[in-house]
């Protein structure tokens, strides 16, 4: 199938201590044209705050689709003015992309570089903190608009205006929507979870965390993550 879009935003950031008797973050992010450097770790120019839980190369580079700025504008109308391309994190904002027309596995030039989604984005404490809004990790969580990280398969250069284009799809029954949802339901059904482990296009902590749920009885407390 042919599957392009063109990147409307990128953006990086240091990490900041930015909440009083909480741990530093890198998700304030600044507008970049281009061109970045990308490796295996991200961009350059990028920075992760806590590299266990952030960055990393099944980490490296997270996209959020433009479109579901809307949603939130709309949810959340008197903080409508906080949504827009850049304000949850993201290093790539498009349009005509999002988790319900890409694929887990799926490949895509991005600049000259070339990365392939091997995950959706765990939403945490620090997206409310961010935003002052005490809902919106568990929003993010229980709509799936999550947004996706990348692994940097081939190093580059990449610039506001660059196409991305799809070039390889191993898992087109793999609808990324299907498995964030997956990810976050509590009674998943083992068998799908051990199908899931089992993809190696998957990342590694997805592998693992979907192999617990294959488990009876496993339950995971995810307090620590959408508390703080």
């Amino acid at each position: 199938m042919t599957l392009s879009a063109r990147i409307t935003g990128l953006y990086v950031g240091k990490s900041e201590h930015l909440w009083q008797d909480k741990a530093p973050s890198a998700i304030r992010k600044t507008y970049r044209e281009g061109p970045l450097e990308l490796n295996e770790l991200g961009f350059l120019e990028d920075e992760q705050a806590d590299l266990k839980v952030h960055g990393g190369p099944e980490k490296a580079v997270h996209h959020y689709a433009s479109e579901h700025y809307a949603t939130w504008a709309s949810e959340y109308p008197e903080q409508a003015h906080l949504f827009k391309p850049g304000a949850v994190g993201e290093n790539i904002a498009t349009e005509g992309l999002t988790e319900h027309n890409l694929c887990l596995g799926d490949v895509f030039t991005l600049g000259t570089a070339k990365v392939q989604i091997c995950q959706g984005r765990q939403p945490c404490w620090k997206l409310v903190s961010h935003t002052g809004l005490s809902s919106l990790a568990m929003r993010f969580q229980k709509t799936g608009f999550t947004g996706w990280y990348y692994r940097v398969l081939e190093d580059g250069r990449v610039s506001v205006g660059d196409t991305m284009t799809l070039l390889e799809r191993p898992h087109e029954d793999l609808v990324l929507a299907d498995v964030i949802a997956a990810r976050f339901n509590p009674r998943l059904d083992p068998a799908l979870a051990q199908k899931l482990a089992d993809i190696p296009e998957l990342s590694g902590n997805w592998r693992k965390a979907f192999l617990k749920k294959t488990q009876a009885g496993y339950t995971e407390n995810t307090d620590k993550r959408l508390k703080g």
